[in-house]
């Protein structure tokens, strides 16, 4: 069937709606969409992850905060910010405890990785909602792939997002940098910047430069720190740093995957198109 130009151009709705009902609810924006096969499969992912994360944590994880740091918006500045709904309900459920020290679970920092890893993985959602809504209403579901993977790989492995994008020297160069940045950072600070109990904040900004850091997390993160290292805190800014700058690579894999994926695609002559004489 040959559609009119202004429908086959027509998007599938408001991309703005499609992330921010994403960002409230994992899945929601792919409903609005008319995509609930691929929502419903989103929202048991995201929010299986974050509440996988709360038993095992036992919703403690604001609890690491010092009484002068709990505040409403504590939870704004955390990657769990990516999963609003869950997080609301986390904080209203669990909040900073019940008023005094009880021991962390065995598998509290686990606990916080997978509440921490379901707020990134809703934010890739936000993104593919984002460029679903944008996508013409009669092309075919792109599912989680086109857009949506490479800036998840971005976030897993620094300058993996690129490569396979094709874009093989900017991945080995973010990569270098970045990892450099976190293990520098890590030696200087005696790997206390591996720990979210004992920072917070900056946890969560080095968290953003993905396994990595969890890697060196798991490998150093838990051992006691028993001497004063002078450049602790500028490891702490360094590693957070590197989190931070893996942000504008997420922003350089998204841009760059979403103009190629919604370009339109070279026109193909019809195999029943007589062909044009060349001679007299």
């Amino acid at each position: 069937m040959n559609w009119p130009s202004a429908q086959r151009n027509e998007p599938r709705g408001d991309s703005t709606v499609a992330a921010v009902l994403t960002w409230i609810l994992p899945g929601a924006g792919h409903f609005y969409l008319g995509m609930p096969v691929f929502g419903l499969c989103a929202f048991l992912l995201v929010q299986g992850l974050y509440f996988l994360g709360l038993h095992l944590s036992d919703g403690m994880l604001f609890e690491y905060l010092e009484p002068d740091l709990q505040s409403t918006f504590a939870g704004v500045l955390t990657p769990e910010v990516g999963n609003l709904g869950a997080l609301v309900y986390h904080m209203k459920v669990y909040g900073y405890g019940i008023g005094h020290m009880r021991p962390w679970p065995d598998a509290m920092w686990i606990g916080c990785w997978l509440t921490a890893c379901s707020g990134i993985l809703n934010a890739c959602l936000m993104v593919q909602a984002h460029s679903d809504a944008r996508a013409p209403k009669n092309a075919p579901d792109p599912g989680f792939g086109r857009i949506a993977r490479p800036v998840l790989a971005a976030w897993a492995v620094p300058g993996l997002g690129h490569w396979l994008q094709g874009r093989k020297l900017r991945a080995i160069g973010f990569f270098a940098l970045l990892f450099g940045m976190l293990l520098v950072g890590s030696w200087l600070a005696a790997g206390s910047n591996l720990s979210r109990e004992r920072h917070f904040y900056y946890w969560a900004g080095q968290f953003l430069a993905g396994l990595p850091g969890l890697g060196l997390e798991a490998l150093f993160g838990h051992a006691p720190v028993t001497q004063d290292r002078a450049y602790a805190d500028a490891g702490l800014d360094l590693a957070c740093l590197a989190g931070l700058l893996n942000v504008l690579a997420l922003m350089d894999v998204y841009a760059f995957g979403e103009k190629r994926a919604l370009e339109p695609a070279p026109a193909t002559p019809s195999p029943l198109a007589e062909p044009v004489a060349s001679g007299p």
